[in-house]
């Protein structure tokens, strides 16, 4: 069995050792100019699982974090040490559907990732204050008993509702060896306290059933049918960079319709040069007054069929009002200033608050309303913002009041759909019903007991009847990492008398880590059996992965399954949780049940699918997922699951919410009937005392480095993308900095530090930070390992009290 690191992986990486890697290490990382995208390289016919002449073996992985790609990766180990990663076999590149599956930069630096110095080794309990990262390394028997020992106590004490299991991603697309497991034991014991939403989609998620009914969105291969794209801040080029994904089908489909692609996004992104798009730059927040200068243009121009849009939707004007709704309510009447405020939303007032010039409003208007098939969409950052539901829902008005949907070549403006392959998972139920915004779970550790559906948003449940007293934290960084406002978080979680236990498992010592008070190394995927789907992001391209480890578990470490069946066995509840199955027997149950699911695939039987790594690949056709393509073609026979049956641009029940939910900042909290603009107060028309402090508007990105914080202490990665504030030289000139500068980058909430890229690529007025960094304070209490959510606010938005992290104000000064 493989027990520690091979010997050339323990150190730290140059840049001139990395770069000559990249030359001389066979496929473990492309140089400088490959990094952008997916790999470029033919298939190649070797078998799937082969053991060559010098001992070397071949197996099947898989990149499992959340980028929403699900990559396949063929592991090359010698002597039980990984050497290689390389992509999958792949059938036919010149067909798509029959195309590699081709990881990024970050699942092809899976070693790395596997042989970090900082991997967890064995168990270990807190011995310092919490946070300070002080532990003394426990055997797993211990472990187990203080774990079983902990969730019976609180159980009894407290109740399931005071058993938190944190929100987290870092082992996305995991069955057998993911969230489930641990799920899975929970429910068995009476349940938890569970959420919903995501930090990525809560405003959209939440919102779009007030607009359309259900989700809604057509798959990004059917933009050949387009003849205009419409993208405000989607970075397909970055976000969704696997080969087997949706930046492959998207390439794929704008070589075929050569649509003229217009990018709206306070930043110049890769997607915007890969693309060869026109790039609108805009104030962050600012998305709503944009549409709605849009649509003053289009109606006082008269590019808009009003009956059509009377046909398929009601709340545009006043006729197809609901009769609870007050006169001049309707989105005609808001847009052309008869609403409430009585503001005519020209391109001219729009341009004061999106930096937009009016012409070009104008000219994105017609050319929209001229187009044959467009195809508009959002990407998820403009949601993640203090008005996040109003952007979301006015960007997905668009195609209703275009006429832009419900036909080939067109969306909803939601993001592009996706097609998950039917695969059998982990079953577990949960007993306990109530569960909370996930973005919450901070204030319901001091507050929790005062939850209610019309506060806090609970769901299942008129309250909560408990405060957070244990918090369950598997393969996530997002208690000390990707939460916001983390100087307060780290006061609430170092006050044991409120959560009093948090038990931690990961692959490595992350910044969440140092908080926990039992923290148990878990098994990467290269060290486990498993069996995976596409995950949401590989769009019309599905496809199942039989993961085979490639590597005996590292260390003391232990796969969570077998964990949490110990666990189990200590809770006198193991027949109930294993059903008589390790891993590998729930694999080949899974498999088995799978089959079944899919008797069209004649999917051959489990013992045949060793070393197959993809067992079944398909390509859907696009044309069956238009959105709204039947409620188009018969609205009456096909109605939307609204209470009118219609595509509601003003909602009746958003009306109720709106009297009835008590929101905690009145005056900037705002949930409307209709998607209005509504300003933020961390924005560039909130609060001008802020602005005077803090004049600055700071928003995040994802960078190629990472996927969110999962892959962050990998070196070759940190040289390859380097962590940098993106400041606009108008900015930079007036405070003195140069590219490359040191910065401090402050405000009420605390100080950040990183090197400063000065680029005409960002909008003035606007700064923005790579997301993902581990938080890593100074004596000082300077973050200077660069997260951003030392920075980020707190404050949810108003409806799905979701994610506001992409609105924010700040300072920037040169160290």
């Amino acid at each position: 069995m493989s027990k520690g690191n091979p010997e050339y992986l323990n150190c730290e990486v140059s840049r001139r050792s990395f770069l000559e890697m990249g030359v001389k290490g066979g496929g473990a990382l492309a140089v400088a100019s490959s990094l952008s995208l997916p790999f470029q390289v033919n298939a190649k016919s070797e078998p799937a699982l082969v053991t060559r002449d010098d001992g070397t073996k071949v197996s099947y992985s898989a990149c499992l974090v959340n980028c929403g790609s699900r990559c396949p990766l063929k592991v090359h180990t010698k002597d039980g040490v990984i050497v290689r990663v390389d992509t999958e076999n792949g059938i036919n590149d010149a067909v798509m559907g029959e195309h590699q599956i081709r990881p990024c930069l970050r699942g092809r630096s899976v070693r790395w990732k596997t042989y970090n110095p900082d991997r967890l080794k064995t168990p270990m309990k807190r011995i310092g204050k919490r946070g300070e990262g002080k532990f003394v390394p426990i055997s797993w028997d211990e472990a187990t008993t203080i774990l079983a020992d902990k969730l019976r106590y609180t159980i009894d004490k407290y109740g399931n509702e005071a058993v938190y299991y944190q929100y987290g991603s870092g082992s996305t697309g995991a069955n057998i060896q993911g969230r489930s497991a641990g799920k899975r034991l929970l429910g068995l014991m009476g349940g938890f306290l569970d959420q919903y939403t995501t930090y990525s989609t809560a405003s959209i998620g939440v919102i779009e059933p007030f607009l359309y009914g259900s989700p809604q969105a057509s798959l990004l291969s059917d933009i050949r049918h387009s003849d205009f794209v419409l993208m405000f801040g989607q970075n397909i080029a970055e976000t969704r960079m696997s080969g087997g994904g949706q930046i492959t089908e998207t390439f794929d489909a704008l070589r075929q319709s050569g649509a003229k692609v217009v990018i709206v996004d306070p930043r110049r992104t890769d997607s915007v040069s890969a693309f060869n798009a026109t790039w609108l730059p805009i104030n962050p927040g600012t998305d709503a007054a944009l549409v709605a200068a849009m649509v003053h243009t289009m109606l006082t121009e008269e590019l808009i069929d009003e009956a059509q849009i009377n046909r398929y939707a009601v709340g545009f004007d006043e006729s197809t009002l609901p009769d609870s709704a007050p006169a001049n309510s309707s989105y005609k009447s808001y847009v052309l200033g008869l609403g409430a405020d009585k503001t005519v939303k020209t391109p001219e007032w729009a341009s004061q608050i999106t930096g937009i010039a009016p012409q070009e409003i104008r000219q994105l208007a017609r050319e929209l309303t001229a187009a044959k098939a467009a195809w508009i969409s959002q990407g998820w950052s403009a949601q993640r913002a203090s008005n996040g539901e109003q952007t979301a829902m006015a960007i997905m008005l668009l195609p209703v009041i275009t006429g832009q949907f419900g036909r080939p070549g067109t969306n909803s403006g939601n993001w592009g759909g996706n097609v998950s392959y039917p695969l059998k998972k982990l079953p577990f139920k949960n007993p306990v019903k109530a569960s909370i915004p996930c973005f919450l779970w901070a204030d319901a550790i001091m507050h929790g007991s005062k939850f209610t559906s019309k506060n806090s948003g609970l769901r299942g449940a008129e309250a909560l009847s408990q405060n957070i007293k244990f918090i369950w934290s598997y393969a996530s960084n997002v208690m000390m990492n990707q939460h916001s406002d983390l100087n307060l978080t780290h006061k609430i979680l170092e006050d044991e008398s409120q959560c009093e236990f948090i038990m931690v498992m990961d692959n490595h010592m992350t910044a969440t880590a140092r908080y926990a008070d039992l923290l148990l190394p878990d098994c990467t995927s290269v060290e486990s059996n498993d069996l995976v789907d596409n995950s949401y992001a590989s769009g019309a391209y599905h496809y199942f992965i039989r993961l085979q480890n490639a590597i005996e578990p590292l260390f003391d470490n232990r796969p969570s399954y077998d964990v949490f069946a110990e666990v189990a066995r200590k809770l006198g509840i193991e027949e109930q949780f294993t059903e008589g199955r390790d891993v590998n027997g729930w694999v080949e149950y899974c498999y088995e049940e799978t089959r079944k699911m899919n008797p069209q695939s004649n999917l051959p039987p489990f013992a045949k699918t060793d070393g197959m790594g993809v067992v079944d690949r398909r390509l859907a056709d696009s044309s069956k997922y238009v959105a709204l393509q039947d409620y188009r073609s018969d609205p009456q026979a096909n109605p939307l699951k609204t209470p009118s049956g219609k595509i509601e641009i003003y909602s009746e029940r958003l009306a109720t919410i709106a009297q009835e939910w008590t929101l905690p900042d009145p005056k900037w909290d705002k949930i409307t009937p209709i998607p209005e603009y509504v300003p933020v107060r961390e924005g560039v028309d909130g609060d001008p005392e802020l602005l005077k402090k803090y004049p600055l508007v700071l928003t995040s990105f994802h960078t190629k480095g990472r996927t969110h914080s999962t892959y962050h202490s990998v070196a070759v990665l940190r040289e390859a993308v380097p962590d940098t504030l993106w400041i606009n030289p108008l900015d930079a000139t007036s405070r003195g900095i140069q590219d490359g500068d040191l910065l401090e980058i402050f405000n009420d909430r605390g100080r950040v530090r990183m090197a400063a890229k000065v680029t005409p690529r960002i909008r003035p007025g606007v700064v923005s930070m790579p997301q993902g960094a581990w938080r890593k304070t100074n004596k000082d209490g300077v973050d200077v390992g660069g997260c951003i959510n030392t920075l980020t606010t707190m404050h949810p938005s108003p409806l799905s009290k979701g994610n506001p992290q992409l609105t924010n104000l700040c300072e920037v000064k040169k160290v």
